[in-house]
């Protein structure tokens, strides 16, 4: 099984910037233990919620050409915690690509308040693993078009963007 941790975008400017959301509920089994009494969604799990939200921009932009990982958390500074009932939205920024990876900036929002400021590394697998399968593109493309990327994903100009040729020929959709 996968573990999602954004539920949709709101904001998807290609190679730029995205916006995506994430409700906490009740329903989701981690908040069950963590902790007795008073759930909240863990750190961790946050952190893995805006490199989602900024890995697939980072790969969308460059068509999937490269595999992409999260390289280093430089920073991640938390507020306060959420809880179940709260809507957490991630603001992600690309703020430099080269031909190692790419870095973003990013914050998290609930309830109107700065919730956490986050800025990660990402690297493109070299060497032996190139060659790994790490998602299909098939699986690329049903993730962004259930995250809504393509809905109301546009570039710089504004203009809707459309699938890249990669994955309008993936199957499995």
């Amino acid at each position: 099984m996968r573990w999602y941790w954004i539920d949709r975008y709101t904001k998807f400017v290609r190679g730029k910037c995205a916006t995506a959301i994430k409700n906490i509920t009740l329903s989701e089994e981690h908040l069950h233990d963590h902790f007795l009494y008073y759930p909240i969604m863990p750190a961790p799990l946050i952190v893995e919620g805006v490199a989602q939200a900024g890995g697939l921009l980072i790969c969308e932009y460059r068509e999937f050409r490269e595999k992409v990982v999260l390289a280093k958390l430089n920073k991640a500074i938390f507020h306060f915690d959420v809880r179940p009932g709260d809507t957490l939205i991630y603001h992600v920024n690309v703020d430099f690509y080269n031909s190692q990876g790419a870095q973003i900036s990013a914050t998290s929002h609930a309830n109107g308040k700065l919730h956490a400021e986050f800025q990660m590394m990402f690297a493109y697998v070299t060497g032996e693993y190139t060659e790994r399968e790490f998602y299909k593109l098939s699986d690329y493309r049903h993730l962004l078009h259930n995250f809504d990327a393509y809905s109301i994903g546009t570039d710089e100009e504004g203009n809707p963007i459309e699938e890249p040729e990669c994955l309008k020929n993936a199957t499995h959709f």
